[in-house]
């Protein structure tokens, strides 16, 4: 008899409806996870508004995923019926020129994940490849699974921080003030930066913000120019290291103006597809600025980030503002559009 399971279900953009679907079956060399965190990320609401797949649809969206092995192929014995594990949504081939170099995050030979049905979802199926390359993770006893699926939206930012060597005594200017913002923030405390600005339009975000005694400064740019009150809280220098975390050209513009003669400028977030920045080339040239475009993180920079995450001295309380069920997602995606939600997990298996 065909078991079903509830998944979200996307008809085109905006169009999610939770219905019931057949529960994949195990594929042959591969497991199958029982869905009990995932997280509602940017990209996904990216993806999930957006004609993101031209026309091809229904699909299943969702990547953040922890959850409970429920099924393995016969011969696979890396993993046990039972355990606990948070799945890094790419698994790099370890073979490239790029992974042999440390930069796994540029492997060309990943299995695209958006391609494949995600975990907005009750049930998600891994084949042969996944168990080959591993990128999976065993949950501590006693971690909560909402806890270990902000170790996706970590690791991007902490690689973020490591590559660009934040350090002691550094000021820093974050724009955008949704999670990656406030991971970014958090983290960049943790390395020792004495100053933290975060820059974002919308004052619902910057006052979810102020949970976070990490950030020194916060600037509403729909209030008062960034640029200038960047400079003012730098004593007209700039900021060491800017990094725009958002998907807007114009915060590009503004993040070099607003970085330090000698510093480190970071174009962290994706721009919509055709989206060009103006960019003064003299600016850069004359103020001796680094530009630095960052993506993903490597094999190791994961690993590290998800520790980071499952550490009780983590904030993760203050990060996570909701806790909803999958029938929850329309409500999920336009909390988090609208920034009334700092930070939404999906619980796909509760009601």
């Amino acid at each position: 008899m065909t078991e079903l399971m509830d998944a979200a279900l996307m008809y085109g953009p905006g169009d999610i409806r939770v219905e019931q679907v057949e529960k994949p079956a195990c594929p042959a060399g591969g497991f199958v996870v029982k869905v009990l965190a995932v997280g509602m990320c940017g990209s996904d609401i990216r993806n999930l508004t957006t004609d993101s797949r031209k026309g091809v649809y229904p699909h299943i969206y969702g990547h953040e995923v922890v959850g409970l092995v429920d099924e393995v192929a016969p011969g696979v014995s890396q993993y046990r019926v039972g355990e606990m594990i948070y799945v890094y949504p790419v698994a790099h081939c370890l073979r490239c020129d790029f992974c042999r170099s440390g930069h796994s995050e540029q492997c060309p030979n990943v299995e695209e994940y958006t391609e494949q049905p995600g975990g907005f979802a009750q049930y998600i199926a891994y084949g042969p490849k996944r168990v080959e390359r591993g990128a999976t993770f065993p949950v501590p006893d006693g971690i909560d699974p909402v806890r270990a699926a902000l170790a996706e939206p970590m690791s991007s930012t902490y690689a973020c921080v490591d590559n660009i060597n934040v350090t002691m005594g550094d000021s820093v200017a974050i724009l955008g003030a949704g999670p990656i913002g406030v991971f970014l923030a958090i983290l960049c405390r943790m390395r020792g930066a004495s100053t933290i600005i975060l820059v974002d339009v919308n004052a619902d975000r910057l006052e979810k913000s102020a949970a976070f005694d990490e950030i020194d400064h916060r600037v509403n740019s729909s209030e008062v120019d960034p640029v200038e009150e960047v400079l003012r809280l730098t004593d007209g220098l700039g900021a060491d290291k800017v990094i725009s975390a958002n998907p807007s050209t114009i915060a590009q513009q503004q993040g070099l103006l607003m970085t330090k003669r000698a510093g480190t400028m970071v174009f962290f977030g994706g721009v919509p597809k055709g989206a060009l920045t103006e960019v003064d080339s003299n600016l850069i040239h004359y103020r001796g600025l680094w530009i630095y475009g960052h993506y993903g993180s490597n094999t190791m920079q994961v690993q590290k980030a998800f520790e980071l995450a499952i550490d009780p001295k983590f904030p993760a309380d203050r990060i996570v503002s909701h806790v909803l069920p999958l029938a929850d997602i329309n409500r999920a995606i336009e909390m988090t559009r609208t920034g009334e939600a700092l930070k939404v997990i999906l619980t796909p298996n509760e009601q």
